[in-house]
């Protein structure tokens, strides 16, 4: 089976491989190889903050009535102390 690549091409590749010229492009190859990675963890990251959101806001839509007083998003409601547990 015959190529049609020219004689004068590989020469060209040969002479580019032996100067290091080649190097450069390798190490892009390797620069975009580890964007496109961290571009793609980033975006499993926002797919699932935005699963999280939907979770949240469906939680407060269906959830009970909010209770009157300070309230913490990472705790709840604040807790009150009877005389009895202050002891």
């Amino acid at each position: 089976k015959r190529h049609d690549l020219s004689r004068n091409l590989v020469r060209v590749w040969v002479q580019k491989y032996e100067t290091g010229a080649f190097d450069d492009d390798a190490a892009a190859a390797d620069t975009i190889q580890a964007y496109e990675a961290r571009i793609a963890a980033l975006e499993r990251l926002v797919g699932r903050q935005a699963l999280e959101l939907e979770f949240l806001k469906g939680a407060l839509r269906n959830g009970p009535p909010p209770r009157s007083g300070p309230m913490s998003v990472i705790t709840g409601p604040a807790a009150s102390l009877s005389p009895r547990d202050a002891g």
